[in-house]
């Protein structure tokens, strides 16, 4: 087998694999947890249910419709990249920065097109379940993306004699994440640090 065909087979079999992490971590929470359920796992890591209309880390800026088209289009594009860059003759560290970021978005994109058609939404503290197609709590393309890993790594209270600050308090790590989530960020992170001469050019 050639360099590129190892790499396209790499490069399919990891994004399956990233996929099928995400949405089996997804669906176990969502028919096991109830909204905004939270679990201790340690002092540092709770399992804690919730879903959000936005981006990652529930981060909302534009419409559920923009976001979805926007997810969508970017994955395409995306994909189309690293097809080209294989071709190319691409970098194996490279490679898997695009993948990790390509299956990511491919997961919450799934999240988006998909849950409001084939998941219910009960009122806590029951826990969703699967439903016929198109009998569930959205539309196509308005689906909820879940998230469940919270990290509060370190909290305090900020002395009350700081401005603006003072007496508040503090949670580092506080957003809530998925599986997608961290594949993007980490995909994100490493092309800042190892590959962003190689953009520059």
């Amino acid at each position: 087998m050639t360099r590129k065909a190892l790499q396209a087979w790499t490069a399919v079999c990891a994004t399956t694999l990233i996929l099928a992490i995400d949405q089996t971590t997804k669906v176990l929470v969502k028919t096991h947890m109830y909204l905004h359920e939270s679990r201790r796992v340690t002092d540092w890591f709770y399992l804690v249910f919730t879903e959000n209309d936005g981006m990652a880390f529930g981060i909302e800026w534009f419409s559920k419709i923009f976001l979805t088209s926007f997810r969508i289009v970017a994955v395409g594009l995306l994909a189309w990249y690293v097809t080209r860059q294989i071709k190319k003759g691409v970098s194996w560290g490279f490679l898997i920065c695009l993948v990790s970021i390509l299956a990511g978005a491919a997961g919450n994109i799934f999240d988006c097109v998909f849950y409001g058609m084939i998941f219910n939404e009960p009122m806590p503290p029951a826990v969703a379940s699967f439903v016929p197609w198109g009998t569930g709590y959205g539309q196509i393309m308005r689906g909820f993306v879940v998230d469940m890993f919270y990290f509060p790594l370190v909290e305090w209270d900020w002395p009350s004699w700081l401005p603006a600050l003072g007496g508040r308090h503090f949670i580092f790590f506080s957003p809530i994440f998925n599986v997608a989530d961290a594949f993007i960020s980490c995909g994100v992170i490493a092309l800042v640090l190892f590959y962003n001469k190689r953009f520059r050019e």
